[in-house]
């Protein structure tokens, strides 16, 4: 390995060793330069400013969730609490991916991360962190959404056909009005989760330009949005990364 890959792996969990390093030296040798090293020090163009780790891990995490990751997020998580994620944070990216990938894959990693927390001596539950009762959610979900998409998407349950109305309603009181309005991750913070969400999973191009281009309407400009997609790559591999950013350039025209 690379000594700027020890550095970073002994940042991330001190005194550790990858836990393949025994069975499988090559590849870790390999993955680990390349994850550890080349992607975390990758060359950065004018405009870019280099990703602190505590974002860095926020969008690890959410990827590992979209692609249903399970081992590797219990690896990562720690390291991610070991750079200065906080037990809200990452309770807060968990909980929203239920809006994006559903309870039925999301139980594992919540499992994994109250184990973890545990582990650690951090009291459960947390703190609370929601901002609504349950008739406000749908009013104050609905603004985030102009937020991040606009004024078209205001009241967006009044619109459209009658039989479908209902899942707008939804994306308002509940994605929206349950999650992204929660204190702990700020929207920019949320939008970057939701995007990593989506192009992990794959098979959501829409989707995904459709938050990209909310990325960029809440200050996560496109240039920040390739940093990401880059650090996400080791993770969900070149196809998935391809198609993101072809939806980052999509969603700039």
């Amino acid at each position: 390995m690379t000594e700027r890959t020890k550095e970073y792996l002994a940042k991330m969990n001190p005194g550790s060793q990858p836990s393949l390093a025994q069975t499988d030296p090559e590849f870790v040798e390999r993955f680990a330069s390349f994850a550890f090293d080349e992607v975390v020090n990758m060359p950065l163009t004018e405009g870019m400013k280099p990703l602190d780790d505590r974002t860095r891990f926020l969008a690890i995490l959410a990827t590992l969730l979209g692609c249903q990751g399970i081992d590797e997020f219990i690896i990562m998580l720690p390291a991610a609490l070991n750079v200065g994620l906080t037990p809200v944070e990452v309770k807060e990216v968990v909980y929203q991916a239920v809006a994006y990938l559903g309870v039925g894959r999301v139980m594992p990693f919540l499992t994994a991360v109250n184990e973890e927390l545990e582990r650690r001596g951090v009291a459960l539950p947390l703190e609370p962190q929601a901002t609504t009762t349950c008739d406000q959610r749908r009013d104050a979900g609905n603004q985030v959404q102009v937020l991040a998409f606009g004024e078209g998407i205001r009241e967006s349950w009044t619109k459209g056909p009658e039989e479908r109305r209902h899942i707008s309603l939804w994306l308002a009181d509940n994605c929206f009005g349950d999650y992204y309005t929660r204190t702990g991750l700020s929207l920019p913070q949320r939008e970057m989760i939701t995007f990593c969400f989506l192009a992990a999973q794959g098979g959501c191009e829409p989707q995904l330009t459709a938050h990209a281009r909310g990325n960029m309407n809440v200050g996560n400009d496109r240039l920040f949005l390739i940093q990401i997609v880059s650090q996400c790559l080791p993770y969900i591999g070149y196809p998935r990364s391809l198609n993101a950013l072809s939806c980052i350039d999509n969603a700039s025209e």
